[in-house]
């Protein structure tokens, strides 16, 4: 899955999807290209209806609107994929060996970082959502409570036996951590995607603060 887009893979599953038809497909193909390409909130229904080659009435019928259009087709798929993007996590990152407690988180936020920048609007519709909606915010922890906890201690347990972590509760680390991640994620593609950001830099410095804020002092 790490290949392609979220937005590849559901047009993939749009046009394999045999309980829709012919023209629900074509509507679907259509809309994920438009939200990918222009974005969500730059994207009417009637231009989704033009490049479709339906009439607006014909979406409203099948999806009762765009934003029911973009529940029950994008985010439905979303949420069917995270176990699959979890064990690719976890094969890509938390089962490497790594020496220093500071090659493993720039490991994860390089991996992430370029796991978003494939699904960009993906991402920026789920922090507009996660702020709007119950159940998707509901959903989004179930994950975090079934993800790879216990690995991820004992990774966060090596490094604190090495001494290169303080002593405070593995969840608290693990917040920080996440918090400062995701922090730089939203301000890079959802608030201002169109300032001059070098990744590589930026990436150095975020590790930078992290360790500063939870690494053991001498």
């Amino acid at each position: 899955m790490s290949a392609k887009s979220f937005m590849e893979l559901a047009i993939s599953q749009a046009k394999n999807n045999q309980k829709m038809t012919e023209k629900q497909q074509k509507i679907v193909e259509v809309a994920i290209e438009m939200f990918a390409e222009k974005g969500y909130a730059s994207t009417s229904t009637s231009e989704i209806a033009k490049a479709a080659g339906v009439a607006e009435g014909t979406i409203f019928k099948h999806f009762g609107s765009k934003e029911k259009l973009l529940y029950s087709v994008i985010l439905p798929f979303l949420v069917e994929s995270v176990p699959v993007l979890a064990d690719e996590f976890i094969q890509d990152v938390l089962t490497k060996p790594y020496q220093h407690f500071e090659s493993f988180l720039t490991a994860i936020i390089k991996n992430r970082l370029d796991f978003v920048k494939r699904n960009k609007e993906i991402f920026k519709i789920l922090v507009v959502e996660l702020l709007n909606r119950d159940d998707l915010r509901e959903q989004v922890i179930s994950f975090f409570q079934q993800s790879p906890n216990q690995l991820i201690n004992n990774i966060f347990d090596t490094f604190k036996h090495r001494g290169e972590l303080i002593d405070l509760p593995n969840s608290t680390l693990i917040r920080t951590m996440l918090t400062q991640i995701f922090g730089y994620f939203i301000f890079r593609f959802a608030l201002f995607p169109t300032l001059d950001w070098d990744d590589t830099i930026e990436v150095e410095h975020l590790v930078l603060v992290i360790l500063r804020g939870i690494g053991k002092k001498e």
